[in-house]
């Protein structure tokens, strides 16, 4: 499987790193693994929904 950083996940998604670090610590990226210090992301992962807007809010009630 091929894997991408942290830092091309943000760059591929869109958002702050350190946005990409919380999904993964809370489990929100399937396949995500931790070697060491290093994030490693699935390269098919879909982007997570942010439950910080209206629109990932309204998801996630439904």
């Amino acid at each position: 499987m091929d894997y991408m950083t942290i830092k091309e996940a943000s760059e591929k998604w869109g958002v702050s790193a350190r946005q990409i670090n919380y999904y993964c610590v809370d489990g929100r990226i399937p396949g995500a693994l931790k070697m060491a210090t290093l994030w490693l992301i699935p390269k098919d992962a879909k982007k997570p929904v942010d439950g910080r807007t209206k629109q990932g809010r309204a998801l996630k009630h439904e």
